[in-house]
């Protein structure tokens, strides 16, 4: 009981002293910024910089701007490019039977953009018109193709009875110009749709680009226009362009482009849904990698324009409606060239196609042409 007093003592004697040392240490801490704070802290110089730039002139601002928006579309294009590869590479991974597989595009041949002559068995005539005209022959379509990877085949199936005479007959003219890519595929007018969704599908696999393009083999075509046209929208993601357009739904039977399933568009007289006319269109990379991995699922219209166009309908795709893709021919094409104004394709509406395109090409060549040199001096 006695040695309480001083152990009292001992212990308010420890407990003042604990309370300066810990007075004196947390003084110290608040007075010495720890490294943590200073890397919260922008660098001087870099606030400097800022400073600097909003002060600057106004062109300065906006190049800054300017670089950045371009920076998130290669981005924004980047990242749905990988997402569509990594669908594509989930798609074959799980091996599924109704799914065709396409080899990898990390062995396939770089391009800027394949453009695909849709043809048949009976238009000789018309590829021949081609040949002379605005395709380049032999030599030089392998050296557009090594030089400014654009690639040009005339694209066909197979007849009904594969080996015979038609085919034969593709056979000889292939071994002869070089220019055509053949398709599994059986040929027939009413499978235009069929036939354009295998074409994507099999170009895809065969060169990686930038673009792939379908035209009809009775349209005259500039590939250099094409290529510059195109040019313009390498850097965005989803490009979908040509001619937009809206027609009619024909559901009387008996017409040439009669729409089976006229009731899905609504009432008697309703137009289509926008989309980009058969003659000539082109679409990016990412979009024919998407009907490269949906084909067996993807619906056919009588139509194969409209059926492109339902395809893309509920994607995030910007719709390019691209007037001079559908130039008409002389006097239109060669007035707009007089002015400087090139069509990148000509062809008459009247005719879905160039009315006797093959007595005509020459001549619209000639009126509406770039010159033989101008694709060979397209920037890429």
């Amino acid at each position: 009981m006695r040695g309480k007093p001083a152990l009292g003592k001992t212990i308010l004697f420890l407990c003042i002293a604990c309370f300066l040392a810990g007075t004196l240490f947390s003084g110290q801490m608040w007075t010495r910024p720890s490294n943590h704070e200073n890397t919260l802290l922008p660098p001087r110089s870099d606030c400097d910089h800022k400073r600097k730039l909003i002060e600057g002139r106004p062109g300065d601002v906006m190049e800054e701007v300017v670089k950045t928006h371009q920076a998130i579309k290669s981005l924004d294009k980047a990242v749905s490019t990988l997402e569509m590869e990594l669908t594509a590479a989930r798609t074959s991974q799980t091996g599924g039977q109704h799914l065709r597989q396409q080899p990898s595009n990390h062995s396939s041949k770089k391009a800027f953009v394949v453009i695909g002559i849709n043809t048949a068995f009976s238009s000789k005539r018309r590829r021949d018109s081609i040949r002379e005209t605005w395709l380049p022959k032999g030599n030089q379509l392998k050296e557009l193709e090594k030089e400014k990877g654009i690639v040009v085949r005339f694209v066909i199936g197979h007849s009904t009875t594969p080996g015979g005479i038609l085919d034969k007959a593709i056979d000889a003219e292939e071994a002869e110009h070089k220019d055509f890519l053949r398709l599994n595929h059986v040929e027939g007018y009413h499978e235009l749709s069929t036939k354009t969704r295998l074409y994507f599908s099999t170009v895809i696999s065969m060169w990686d680009a930038d673009f792939y393009v379908k035209v009809d083999d009775d349209v005259h075509l500039n590939l250099g226009m094409l290529a510059s046209t195109l040019a313009k929208y390498r850097s965005r993601p989803r490009v979908y362009i040509g001619c937009m357009k809206s027609g009619p739904v024909l559901y009387q039977k008996g017409v040439k482009y009669h729409e089976a399933e006229h009731w899905k568009f609504g009432e008697e007289g309703n137009k289509y849904f926008r989309h980009a006319t058969g003659q000539l269109y082109g679409i990016s990379k990412d979009l024919a990698t998407y009907i490269s991995i949906n084909w067996p699922i993807l619906h056919r219209y009588a139509n194969e324009d409209v059926s492109l166009g339902s395809w893309l309908l509920g994607l995030e795709v910007e719709h390019v409606d691209e007037r001079s893709m559908c130039c008409g021919t002389p006097p239109d094409c060669d007035w707009k060239a007089r002015t400087g104004n090139v069509c990148v394709a000509s062809f008459d509406w009247s005719c879905s196609g160039i009315c006797k395109s093959v007595e005509r090409m020459k001549d619209i060549h000639k009126a509406c042409g770039e010159g033989d040199g101008a694709v060979w001096n397209v920037d890429l």
